[in-house]
């Protein structure tokens, strides 16, 4: 049973840091593709990273030179670096995995098929 659960999430003021984690389990974790995605309320989910299984990487501009997405196949976990956040960057961010997804794609072409809960995270101005 594929099982995604993030952490790392909180309320940060505007110009701090955080780093989320993606543990994953019941997959052959090097095989498949992770991504970040955030969802702010009222608005529409949206991509913000994602990793493939050779590495290659994709942010969207909201992230762009703020975030890094990384990968550790040895502990299944998938990581976002979150640096130089803004107000703008509050939303509830989830990770997600796809087979042998493309990194150009945020791992697919819809969306992932596999989801984590969710962590919050807050940035005040």
């Amino acid at each position: 049973q594929v099982q995604l659960v993030e952490s790392g999430g909180g309320s940060v003021q505007s110009g701090g840091s955080l780093r989320l984690s993606c543990a994953a389990t019941g997959f052959t974790y090097s095989s498949y593709c992770m991504g970040w995605f955030r969802q702010a309320p009222g608005k529409e989910r949206e991509a913000v990273a994602a990793i493939d299984s050779d590495g290659y990487t994709r942010y969207a501009d909201s992230g762009l030179d703020r975030f890094t997405i990384s990968r550790d196949n040895r502990k299944n976990t998938a990581y976002l670096q979150m640096n130089s956040l803004k107000p703008e960057d509050t939303a509830m961010y989830y990770c997600a995995a796809d087979f042998f997804g493309r990194a150009a794609d945020y791992c697919s072409a819809s969306w992932p098929s596999y989801w984590g809960q969710g962590t919050q995270v807050t940035v005040s101005s």
